[in-house]
């Protein structure tokens, strides 16, 4: 997998744009009338402030507090690095509380305490309790962590669990039960050895105990080597806890016969004699960040049987913490737990163990570029796996209900089950499953503007992301002066920009166009110009010739003037069933809408042609064709001229026999909602309808700015769809980020 660069300035303009920070608040209520703003504050609230002071457990009824986690840090083990102080943490427990809401929609608030004092820190925390269904402690260096997580669980009611401890004890536990499973051992038999006691370390060793690993089988060593009964130098009663009779002394002592390492610690900790003393399958999980203990490339050279997991995501078998504290705060919070005790731990660490000796979803496959199945190079689900939120929850809530810390126990658990699947936001799988084909496809991406800084951040990226080679078409003192003032100096010897007095091929270019537009109206004059002059054309010209393999362009000219130029080398005119599909993403949901791009005033045959190309794009976006052809009358009332060819269009995909659900004419909410769907038992859509065709190019451009306008969609597109090559337009008002995602889907070959 393709290591992706990231730049300080990329990672800084990200935290930056399109506003500081990475989340922000939004009401759940509607707040638009003076009634309202008197339900949502005085004089109505007041009625559930008194019903909850009278009955405390109905705050999880009447406000957020059962779908709200603090993550809470004083900042002294930021990542790797080190003591950054409150105020340094506070982009990182920014990033955790938006991985909660990504992946298991959990609504968290990052707090960040000014203090290195445990008791003021767990005075603070307490105080916070009646707000928060669960806490998330993070990034707080050793042995502090250990004091105030178990202070805090003692004397508070609701979840508290510090990631770094268990969540990787969680991750750990879980593809170690898998390896074993693969190398035919038991964990109460298996020698297992520890490098790094100091937090994740402790917390994993402790609950592989509880799992079953003998105490007397359980080897752990920090800097100054193995914790044995008597040591004395650089002791704590958590590291003691721990010791083991033993004469062994040093690390490399104790990794003869092992058949376990695990290691929280530092780069190069262990040397390949080590892997190579160790019992036959052994398992290795070098998870210290950002780089393991060994490589799997080093441990796999001298032991080709070891089973190798890393904290690294471009590595096979990745211990990511994300796989486990979303869906574990998940199932705990809608228990109402008391808290997150290790029964709930262990049985997260079962079910991930249990869903990766599953079939892979093809979904995931896709999005990854590879066929996925249980072996020694996948023991762990992907993070990106869809089932993960209705698999690990219902396990980890049945397992505080069994052992006694619901509050509110799950009576119907399939229903629940249910519940979570819609929790799920399709649209960030989606995009991820583009970015993972982007970058396996390795396109060379020819960006036609390069006198544009945008163009420019975005070509930058598109390559350091690892999707490809960009080709950016320019002229050279331009690009190096504008990448410049951009902050990008350094990309200046890293893109390949081409232009007319650069390249061998004009003159082959210039022949092609002659014989296309020759009878067009175009004299050799006028050939010569376009091919050299036209950066629109000169693109073109590269890709219709191979010399790259997708375009991106439309930021610096209206949509109609670049089609026109494209024209000229491709048949991506109405004429030849060219079709602009626009996707609108919103609150979980996708839509594509065409036409709006190509089509002035499409006829009934034109329509069908669209409603093909927009059923082409939307498979290629993971998604199972459901056409609406979309009116302001639905299936003949009220008659309209205007209407029949929404009515015949449908009729026209019948005769042709195509293989996706097609439906109309019909009016938009009708398209959409499955109740207004109920009212017309007769019509052919088995759900709401994820492509809506329209009467023309007009109301398609309103349509979906007006959604982006006033409703905040995510608009990609118009992606242009019936043209021999991927070639994609963007808007002129696009963001860098937004060409970027343009010559994603390009790069995909969706044409």
């Amino acid at each position: 997998m393709t290591k992706t660069k990231i730049t300080a300035e990329e990672a800084l303009a990200f935290h930056h744009e399109p506003q500081p920070g990475k989340w922000e608040v939004q009401a759940t209520v509607p707040m638009t009338t003076q009634r309202d703003l008197s339900l949502a504050y005085s004089p109505g609230v007041a009625v559930p402030c008194e019903v909850i002071a009278e009955k405390p457990e109905t705050a999880y009824d009447y406000t957020n507090k059962g779908n709200l986690v603090a993550v809470i840090s004083n900042g002294t083990a930021v990542l790797g690095l080190g003591n950054l102080g409150a105020l340094g943490s506070k982009p990182v427990m920014e990033g955790k509380s938006v991985l909660f809401k990504r992946f298991a929609d959990v609504n968290s608030i990052d707090i960040e305490l000014d203090t290195e004092d445990p008791e003021e820190f767990i005075c603070a925390v307490k105080l916070m309790g009646p707000t928060f269904g669960g806490i998330n402690l993070e990034d707080i260096k050793a042995p502090e962590c250990f004091i105030i997580e178990q202070r805090l669980k003692e004397e508070m009611d609701i979840p508290v669990f510090h990631d770094d401890q268990h969540g990787t004890a969680v991750i750990c536990a879980a593809g170690l039960l898998n390896a074993l499973h693969l190398s035919g051992k038991k964990i109460e038999d298996v020698r297992i050895v520890l490098n790094g006691a100091g937090a994740a370390g402790i917390a994993c060793i402790e609950l592989l105990k509880r799992m079953g690993a003998r105490h007397e089988n359980c080897f752990v060593c920090d800097t100054k080597g193995v914790i044995y009964q008597g040591r004395t130098e650089g002791m704590n009663q958590w590291k003691s806890a721990h010791a083991v009779k033993t004469d062994l002394r040093t690390l490399e002592e104790a990794m003869v016969g092992a058949d376990v390492f695990l290691g929280v610690s530092v780069k190069g900790a262990v040397t390949q004699a080590m892997v190579e003393s160790m019992a036959e399958n052994p398992v290795i999980f070098a998870m210290a960040n950002p780089d393991p203990e060994i490589t799997p490339e080093d441990a796999h050279a001298v032991r080709p049987d070891a089973i190798v997991a890393t904290g690294r995501s471009d590595y096979p078998n990745q211990v990511n913490n994300v796989l486990g504290f979303p869906y574990l705060f998940r199932g705990a919070l809608d228990i109402h737990a008391r808290a997150i005790n290790d029964e709930m731990k262990i049985a997260c660490a079962h079910a991930l163990a249990e869903l990766a000796r599953e079939d892979v979803p093809d979904e995931v496959a896709l999005a990854y570029g590879k066929t996925l199945s249980f072996g020694r190079d996948y023991i762990l689900p992907t993070p990106f796996d869809p089932r993960l939120i209705h698999r690990i929850p219902p396990a980890v809530a049945k397992a505080g209900m069994d052992t006694g810390a619901a509050r509110r126990p799950i009576i119907d658990m399939e229903a629940y089950e249910l519940g979570l699947k819609s929790r799920l936001d399709p649209t960030a799988s989606i995009l991820r499953s583009l970015n993972v084909r982007a970058r396996a496809a390795q396109s060379r991406m020819i960006f036609a503007e390069g006198d544009d800084p945008r163009v420019l951040r975005a070509a930058v990226t598109y390559q350091r992301s690892g999707f490809g080679k960009a080709l950016v078409v320019g002229r050279e003192d331009d690009v190096k002066r504008k990448l410049e003032a951009a902050g990008l100096g350094d990309a200046v010897d890293e893109l390949e920009v081409v232009n007319a007095a650069n390249t061998d091929h004009l003159e082959t270019y210039r022949d092609f166009l002659y014989r296309r537009l020759q009878r067009k109206g175009f004299d050799q004059k006028d050939v010569h110009r376009l091919a050299a002059r036209d950066r629109h054309v000169f693109s073109a010209l590269m890709l219709a010739h191979g010399h790259g393999d997708a375009l991106v362009t439309g930021a610096t000219r209206k949509s109609a003037h670049v089609l026109e130029r494209i024209n000229h080398v491709f048949d991506a005119d109405a004429a030849h069933g060219a079709a602009g599909v626009t996707a609108l993403l919103h609150k979980g949901r996708i839509v594509l809408i065409g036409d709006t791009l190509v089509h002035e005033w499409p006829e009934p045959e034109d329509l069908a042609n669209i409603a093909e190309r927009a059923a082409t794009v939307a498979r290629y976006l993971g998604l199972e064709p459901r056409v609406a052809f979309v009116s302001f009358s639905t299936f003949g009332y009220p008659v309209s001229e205007r209407a029949e060819k929404m009515h015949l269009a449908p009729e026209v995909l019948d005769r042709r026999g195509v293989d996706f659900e097609y439906e109309g004419e019909m009016t938009v909410d009708v398209a959409l909602n499955a109740q207004a769907q109920a009212a017309y038992p007769f019509q052919r859509l088995t759900g709401p309808a994820n492509i809506l065709i329209v009467p023309a190019r007009h109301s398609a451009s309103i349509s979906t700015k007006l959604m982006q306008e006033m409703a905040g969609a995510t608009v990609i597109g118009p992606i242009l769809a019936g043209v021999d090559k991927p070639i994609q337009i963007c808007s002129t008002v696009a963001t860098a980020n937004d060409i970027l995602n343009m010559a994603v889907l390009a790069a995909c070959g969706i044409k």
